[in-house]
């Protein structure tokens, strides 16, 4: 009997994915176990397990799994529009865990936190987004703000935005943060004046920008530590 024709009714009942993870905890599962508990029942002819291992022949593990979409998963045979929505469901759930930080104890003492509060946010995405972080006078983050979506250009980055959240959050200062989508995290000549521009700004107004930080792959640069401000 091949690997593709076994049921999970033909598994020891010790063996199964989800007595094995009441047994055992989670952690001692392996990817493909946890795959076929979220996938749930298989269809006919294929089990759960079987199902997972598509899965991750498909994706050559998990590390491309984490940005699935619905169409991916849908190709895969035996994968039908319910079971990706489940397995997508689970994968945002797994990234929010993931990223998720407590704002009101988040401390920003470097430009590496401030990266690191923003790195994995960035991660994958296609088009650049520029944030901004607010903070109060102890560095804690309290807000953090999507102020525009596509190429960064002066015009577009107006202080007006930037500092209206921050008046209306009584923020003591700020954070500005931009990814380059092509991991390549050397500022343009772009980036270097509308941090100019931003910061000159903060200082009439009263609300510090402490740095301006360009995020690309796992690498970023800080503005501030190449003296643009």
């Amino acid at each position: 009997m091949n690997n593709q024709s076994i049921l999970i009714r033909d598994v020891p009942a010790s063996e199964r994915p989800r007595e094995r993870l009441m047994e055992v905890g989670p952690q001692y599962l392996s990817n493909q176990e946890l795959i076929a508990i979220l996938i749930g029942s298989g269809t006919k002819g294929h089990s759960s397990l079987s199902l997972a291992t598509n899965v991750l022949k498909h994706f050559e593990g998990i590390a491309l799994l984490r940005d699935a979409s619905i169409n991916e998963l849908t190709m895969i045979s035996g994968i039908g529009t319910a079971k990706a929505v489940q397995l997508m469901a689970a994968l945002e759930l797994g990234k929010r865990i993931h990223t998720y930080k407590n704002r009101d104890q988040y401390v920003v003492k470097s430009p590496e936190d401030g990266a690191n509060f923003l790195m994995e946010d960035f991660r994958g995405l296609q088009q650049e987004h520029f944030v901004a972080l607010y903070l109060n006078t102890k560095n804690q983050i309290i807000h953090r703000q999507t102020i525009f979506i596509g190429s960064l250009n002066s015009s577009i980055v107006h202080p007006r935005e930037v500092f209206k959240e921050a008046i209306k959050r009584s923020a003591a200062s700020i954070i500005c943060a931009h990814n380059h989508p092509s991991g390549d995290p050397s500022p343009s000549n772009e980036d270097i004046q509308v941090t100019r521009r931003l910061y000159e700004s903060g200082k009439v107004i009263g609300i510090d920008l402490l740095d301006h930080l360009v995020i690309g792959d796992e690498k970023f640069t800080s503005m501030k530590e190449k003296g643009y401000l």
